[in-house]
């Protein structure tokens, strides 16, 4: 493989080759991760990149943008038809600054706002009070019982009645269960509260029909488009046309200048292969592959936090092994696995330390592995928390995982040989 990078600056084009071999030989188990196709990768690296569109289609404050204009009402449209949206904005530059336009658009500083807790399954960007939410706002946080670690929503009402929210999020970055979306509207209209939506983990499969939508009961979706929704790393904002003007002007000039467009661009190529059948066989596959993986490590004697999945992630306690989530992330990075570290519910281990590790199956599905593959890994997982100070094991497992990852080329072309 031969590039104008790999001329003109070879200590770049040397760390993407370092970083494509790390994909490429390794097994990416992070659920908010996936690979884009080639056609996503090509769109992102166009001349669209060159392009300064400030504003929306026709109503630019830069001249030269009846090219842009088609390329951002071409992914909106997408974008509408995928979801069944009233309304979309592709503008946003990630899901973090997807919500904060929503909370622009709907709320004013010092409101109070409900959502979930982040060591319980949440999201920074739900009132966590290191981030902007928790800073800005007045956060009243639900969360999951203890018993079955599912959504208590006889709290999330109690919660509602009694602190009177102007804004619910529902949503979540650690929940494998399906989120009754329709319980979060009833709560709202009880208390005059928008609903929030934030989807970013479940949008590929809520858009293959997979997950429940949330587009009927919500104010406002905001989501990623990587993910299960396999697009560029990015955000999206849907709502009811009775909010397109606050959010419009929410992101720009609210929070944002200039779009991305070459990114803008790739998302609509990633919402045309979502509208593909084959996208939709690719979701089943998601979750039968992470139900396959909780099962086998079920069987290996790991707990899942709350007994299983119903969608493309799962989180391991990994307590009775007597491992932390720290040194298990460590531990299978060494040996080409990744995983993040993650607090279980009512974690004794702090977030730092954590109890817990969060895997995914959208990035492994994408490469064609199937539900052998996923027991094979559950061997992996176990033999590696079994055996995490071993050396030895360390190398022979290294071995394994790579020659289990040669068997499905991802970007093999793309490395210098």
């Amino acid at each position: 493989m031969s590039t104008v990078l790999s001329k003109q600056d070879p200590e770049v084009f040397n760390l993407i080759q370092k970083e494509t071999a790390r994909q490429e030989y390794g097994l990416e188990m992070i659920p908010s991760e996936n690979f884009v196709s080639e056609a996503v990768l090509e769109a992102m690296g166009s001349t669209l990149t060159n392009k300064y569109a400030e504003g929306l289609p026709h109503k630019r404050y830069y001249g030269g943008c009846e090219v842009v204009d088609s390329v951002e009402e071409l992914a909106n449209a997408r974008c509408e038809k995928l979801f069944g949206a009233e309304f979309v904005n592709s503008q946003p530059h990630s899901g973090a600054q997807a919500n904060q336009a929503a909370y622009e658009a709907l709320l004013t500083p010092g409101d109070v706002v409900m959502g979930m807790r982040l060591d319980q399954g949440g999201h920074l960007t739900h009132g966590s009070p290191v981030n902007f939410s928790g800073k800005h706002y007045k956060i009243v946080a639900y969360g999951v019982r203890e018993s079955d670690h599912l959504i208590d929503y006889d709290e999330l009402m109690h919660l509602a009645r009694t602190h009177r929210p102007k804004m619910i999020i529902c949503g979540a970055s650690a929940y494998s269960r399906r989120i009754e979306f329709d319980k979060f509207r009833k709560a709202a209209d009880e208390v005059g509260a928008f609903v929030l939506a934030d989807i970013a983990h479940y949008a590929g499969l809520v858009a293959a029909g997979d997950y429940p939508s949330p587009v009927a009961f919500a104010d406002i979706v905001t989501t990623t488009t990587h993910k299960t929704l396999r697009g560029p790393r990015s955000g999206l904002i849907m709502a009811k046309a009775a909010h397109a003007k606050a959010i419009n002007k929410a992101v720009f000039p609210g929070l944002q200048g200039g779009p991305h467009m070459h990114t803008i661009a790739a998302k609509a190529v990633a919402f045309a292969e979502a509208l593909q059948p084959a996208f939709k066989s690719y979701s089943k596959a998601v979750i039968k592959n992470a139900q396959a993986l909780s099962l086998a490590l079920i069987g290996k004697g790991f707990k899942i936090v709350s007994g299983g999945t119903d969608s493309h992630l799962l989180v391991v306690d990994l307590r009775p092994a007597n491992v932390t989530g720290k040194v298990a992330e460590q531990a299978l990075d060494r040996v080409g696995i990744t995983v993040n570290k993650n607090t279980i519910p009512f974690d004794p281990q702090p977030p730092t330390v954590c109890s817990g590790i969060r895997l995914g199956t959208p990035a492994l599905t994408t490469r064609g592995m199937g539900v052998n593959e996923m027991r094979q890994i559950a061997d992996f997982i176990s033999d590696l928390v079994q055996h995490h100070e071993d050396p030895a094991k360390l190398e022979s497992l290294r071995a394994d995982v790579r020659s289990l990852a040669q068997k499905f080329p991802l970007y093999k072309d793309r490395l210098v040989r």
